[in-house]
């Protein structure tokens, strides 16, 4: 007789044939990016000066919000689409499939906690009644230095997320049922993620040389969500 457990969302997904497994972590991949891009949207924290962020709470904190939900929702899609790829490669090294999923769950932790540091911004500039001690532009400069934090935060989460994309391409590379000029992808887009980390932290005043890697890093993870959410995988005897 079937158990409550097996109604669970992680058993549904390991039931699942090869092929739908893959495109359950395609659409979960797929959501991450959506919800990602559609959060900074409203909320403007990425990809922009922390004086913009400041700037964007105080005139629109309602659109903010809503921006900060939606990215506390995308990285769990993430989180997800990572356990959904664990369920999909473990067949090809277990042990290498559960340091991938480990290291997402790192990166899932750090810019958890990193993230406070933006809603700490968000209370600082709330004009609750206990701030009024504070004069606006002593409020706005601690806000800044929330914002700062939290962009840093984000960066160093960068460490392990970009670390799980070794291991992750490596069994895409090993694997018979995917290309493995995925796998070539998304070991380069290690690569270039760990670049990236160094250059904000030791050359933060040269963007134009992570610029590639980001390139190279839209690539590699939108080719991989694309593949998966529309051809799948071959089916293996």
């Amino acid at each position: 007789m079937p158990v409550d457990g097996d109604n669970s969302i992680s058993q549904k997904i390991a039931d699942q044939s090869p092929r739908k497994t893959a495109r359950i972590a395609g659409f979960l991949y797929l959501m991450y990016f959506v919800t990602s891009i559609i959060g900074n949207e409203f909320g403007r924290f990425v990809g922009v000066d922390a004086p913009v962020t400041v700037n964007n709470i105080m005139a629109h904190e309602s659109l903010f919000r809503i921006g900060f939900v939606i990215s506390l929702f995308s990285v769990v899609f993430l989180l997800l689409a990572a356990w959904a790829l664990y369920v999909l490669l473990k067949p090809v090294n277990k042990n290498l499939a559960l340091l991938f999923l480990l290291l997402n769950l790192g990166g899932f932790v750090i810019w958890c906690l990193s993230v406070l540091n933006l809603y700490g911004s968000l209370m600082l500039l709330s004009g609750a009644d206990y701030l009024k001690v504070f004069q606006l532009d002593q409020l706005q400069a601690q806000a800044t230095l929330f914002v700062n934090l939290y962009k840093n935060g984000s960066v160093i989460a960068q460490i392990p997320y970009g670390v799980w994309l070794f291991p992750l391409g490596y069994l895409v590379f090993k694997s018979r049922f995917l290309p493995k000029i995925l796998g070539i992808l998304l070991i380069a887009d290690f690569f270039g993620l760990l670049i990236f980390v160094i250059q904000r932290f030791l050359l933060p005043g040269y963007d134009v040389i992570s610029v590639p890697c980001s390139v190279v890093s839209f690539i590699a993870e939108l080719s991989l969500t694309f593949w998966l959410l529309i051809k799948g995988v071959k089916e293996q005897k």
